[in-house]
């Protein structure tokens, strides 16, 4: 692409598209301190509420690997269109739900419309920004779906104490009519579009896959691993992905081209993303619970202790994305990886006296490093493959990331409850035990993506 800057249609088109992912994450971790409201208000456990965050991990997952097929096969006017609709729909939904059954299918909408949402801004910036602004525009791209899940907590919490859980849905709805009216005036097609033949067994596999891997993560904290909640799940996910493999082979135009993770270099990556995620959304569950079971601190204060360096994480993204452009990839994604694993190693030797000032100033180290690489190794990762596959290679991203999330939170958990259980110490000396094992998992993980990448980003292009 020859020309060197953004025009205000494409600045437009990027800031409705990303209003509409910023809301889905919002509303799914925001959704999450509301769970002991809708227990109580609905007569249900713990187990029934958790399907409010599962159900909709679950269709956006399924639904975002077939972004690459929905690029080729249809206007991106038309994608936003449906997937803005969707999620006003699912909104509605959820406002006026009279009880839980109804909660649950206004998030399953909610979900296909993030589902087609999520990759939406990235394939409008893969396509039409210039390659002299990737870097950045990628990084502001990563900072919109950073910042969600900092707020969200925080943004429910509030909400949820002040207005009551349904306003959470009703205060997205002008950020959604904001997007829709942004998008509709500035939303171009660059590319050809021909409807496809959709493959409803790869589709199929893609549903085994994700059913039965994130059912099966998820049945971890609640069965034994012999089970069929668990390994039998799990299978069903194996199965999914050995299918899927072997139908793609077969198909001239699959629905998603997993050839693409035969480029050494673009797999790499992916593994270093894939782990950066794990990390991420683990401490993101171990952060808030240790400041409240350790430090017996309140709900309020755990999420205005994270709130912090999770705001400045999201916000060096572009920084990254702008060394990117300038000095290449090296310097940012080894920099990021390195601080990120520092933090690690600072959270792992002190990780059973931690307090809650110590705590925010290693998080800020730690998304810091998250800022400066998170975004930058998507970026460059993409800039492996030829442009025709980076459709492709945004829907595995994207679909990994979503994976990934439910993987890291599941991970912690487990290796946290096990302490809990049956331990001599106290609760909260337990607690802090098993966070220092989770942290010391996810050091190895951090040391292990920080080699990938030193292997894969040699040189600065």
């Amino acid at each position: 692409m020859s020309q060197k800057t953004l025009s205000g249609k494409l600045i437009s088109a990027i800031l409705a598209t990303g209003l509409l992912s910023f809301g889905g994450v919002l509303v799914e971790t925001a959704m999450n301190i509301t769970f002991p409201i809708l227990m109580k208000e609905f007569a249900i456990g713990t187990a029934t509420v958790q399907w409010m965050t599962t159900v909709y991990l679950l269709v956006v997952a399924i639904i975002v690997p077939l972004s690459a097929y929905l690029k080729r096969s249809f206007k991106m006017k038309q994608l936003f269109l449906t997937a803005n609709l969707l999620f006003l729909i699912g909104l509605l939904i959820d406002i006026a739900a009279p009880n839980f059954t109804l909660l649950l299918l206004g998030r399953v909408v909610q979900g296909a419309g993030v589902g087609i949402a999520l990759p939406l801004m990235f394939n409008i910036i893969l396509e039409q920004v210039p390659m002299s602004k990737i870097g950045l525009m990628m990084g502001v791209g990563t900072l919109i779906t950073a910042v969600a899940p900092a707020i969200g907590p925080t943004f429910g919490g509030l909400v949820a104490a002040s207005l009551g859980w349904r306003y959470i849905f009703v205060l997205l709805v002008p950020l959604l009519l904001l997007s829709l009216f942004l998008g509709v005036r500035s939303i171009e097609q660059k590319s050809e579009v021909a409807l496809e033949k959709f493959d409803l067994l790869s589709f199929l596999a893609i549903m085994a896959l994700f059913v039965g891997l994130i059912l099966g993560i998820e049945g971890l904290s609640s069965h034994p691993f012999f089970s069929f909640n668990v390994l039998g799940s799990l299978v069903l996910g194996v199965l999914g992905l050995v299918f899927l493999l072997s139908r793609s082979k077969r198909l001239e135009q699959p629905i998603v081209n997993l050839t693409i993770l035969k480029n050494p270099v673009f797999a790499g990556h992916v593994a270093a993303f894939f782990l950066f995620q794990i990390v991420n959304l683990g401490l993101s569950f171990l952060i808030p619970n240790y400041v409240q079971l350790v430090n017996g601190a309140d709900a309020t204060a755990a999420g205005l202790i994270v709130l912090p360096g999770a705001l400045l994480g999201a916000c060096f993204s572009p920084f990254g994305g702008t060394i990117l452009d300038r000095f290449g990839a090296r310097k940012p994604i080894w920099l990021g990886a390195g601080l990120v694993l520092a933090a690690l190693i600072i959270y792992a030797a002190f990780g059973l006296h931690l307090s809650n000032t110590a705590i925010c100033l290693i998080y800020f180290l730690n998304m810091v490093g998250t800022g400066m690489a998170f975004g930058n190794i998507m970026t460059n990762g993409q800039k492996q493959l030829t442009f025709q596959e980076r459709s492709d290679a945004n829907a595995v991203f994207n679909t990994l990331q979503q994976f990934a999330g439910a993987l890291g939170t599941t991970i912690a958990a487990l290796i946290v409850a096990m302490s809990q259980v049956g331990s001599a110490l106290t609760y909260s000396r337990a607690t802090a035990l098993g966070s220092r094992h989770a942290f010391i998992l996810f050091m190895l993980l951090a040391g292990l993506q920080l080699l990938i990448l030193v292997f894969v980003v040699k040189k600065d292009d």
